[in-house]
C-alpha cells in the first residue's frame, strides 16, 4: 500500500479518472483536479471506493494563481506531494490554412491556437513551478506529464495541439536535467490512440482509421496509460528518468 500524496489535473474524466482511481487502488491520497466542479462528488466517492482518500479542486490550470492556490491547499491539507500527473489537456483542430477553390476558406486562428497553447503547455509550467518547491524541500518527488504520439510526429489539423505535445517533452528533458540532483524524477508519457469517451463519440470510420494504424489491432484504454503513470511513479522505476514512453500499441503513422 502507498501513502503518496498524488495530484492528477484534468480528473474528472478519461485518462485523468483512470489515472486518479488507479493511484487509489495504492492507498494514495489524491488531489484530483478538474475545470468540472459537478464531477467532485462521484470522483471523491470512487477514488474513497478504489482504497484511497480524495480532495478534489476546480482548478483551471491555465490560472497561475489558482494553480499556485491549489496547490497550497494540498500542502496544508498532507503536508507533503509525491507526485504530479500533468494530464489536463484540451483539443482546438483546425487547418493552418484550409485553401479551397484558390483561396483560403477558414485559418487555425489566434484563440484556437492561444487556448491549447494556455491548458497544455502553460499549465503543465505552472503546475510543475508551483509543485517543484515542496518536491525540493523533501528531496524526492515524481513530476509526469502527458505528451501524444501526436508530438513525436506531428497530425494534420493539430498545429497548437502538436506542438504543445512536443514542447512538454523538451520541458520534461530539461526539468530532469535541472532536477535529478534533487531526488525528483521526471518523465513523460506519449499516449496512442486511446478510447476516452470522448474519442469513442467519434465517427467509426474514424475509429476503424485509429485502429488500422495501430498494429495490436486495438485501440488502448485509459487503464493501460493509468498503469503506466503508476508503474514510472513506483521505485520499481527508480532509475527512469529524462525519458518519454510511448503506450501506442505500436501506432504506425501514414500506413
Amino acid at each position: 500500500m502507498s501513502s503518496d500524496v498524488v495530484i492528477v489535473t484534468g480528473a474528472a474524466a478519461g485518462i485523468g479518472r483512470a489515472t486518479a482511481l488507479r493511484f487509489a487502488e495504492d492507498g494514495a491520497k489524491v488531489a484530483a483536479w478538474d475545470v468540472t466542479p459537478a464531477a467532485a462528488g462521484p470522483l471523491e466517492r470512487d477514488i474513497a471506493s478504489a482504497g484511497g482518500e480524495a480532495f478534489f479542486s476546480a482548478v483551471n490550470v491555465a490560472d497561475s494563481a489558482a494553480v499556485t492556490s491549489a496547490v497550497d491547499a494540498v500542502i496544508a491539507r498532507w503536508g507533503r506531494i509525491d507526485v504530479l500527473i500533468n494530464n489536463a489537456g484540451i483539443v482546438r483542430d483546425a487547418q493552418l490554412v484550409k485553401w479551397k477553390d484558390g483561396q483560403a476558406v477558414s485559418v487555425m486562428t489566434d484563440e484556437l491556437f492561444d487556448a491549447v497553447v494556455d491548458v497544455n503547455l502553460k499549465g503543465v509550467f505552472y503546475c510543475t513551478r508551483a509543485v517543484v518547491p515542496h518536491m525540493i524541500r523533501q528531496q524526492s518527488g515524481v513530476i509526469l506529464t502527458a505528451s501524444s504520439v501526436v508530438g513525436l510526429y506531428g497530425n494534420f489539423g493539430q498545429t497548437n495541439y502538436a506542438a504543445t505535445k512536443a514542447a512538454v517533452i523538451n520541458m520534461t528533458r530539461t526539468w530532469a536535467r535541472e532536477l535529478g540532483r534533487y531526488g525528483i524524477r521526471v518523465n513523460a508519457v506519449a499516449p496512442g490512440f486511446i478510447a476516452t469517451e470522448m474519442v469513442k463519440a467519434m465517427p467509426q470510420k474514424v475509429l476503424d482509421g485509429m485502429v488500422g494504424h495501430t498494429p495490436l489491432g486495438r485501440m488502448g484504454e485509459p487503464r493501460d496509460i493509468a498503469e503506466t503513470y503508476a508503474w514510472l511513479a513506483s521505485p520499481r522505476a527508480a532509475f527512469v528518468h529524462g525519458t518519454v514512453i510511448s503506450v501506442d500499441g505500436g501506432l504506425v503513422l501514414g500506413t
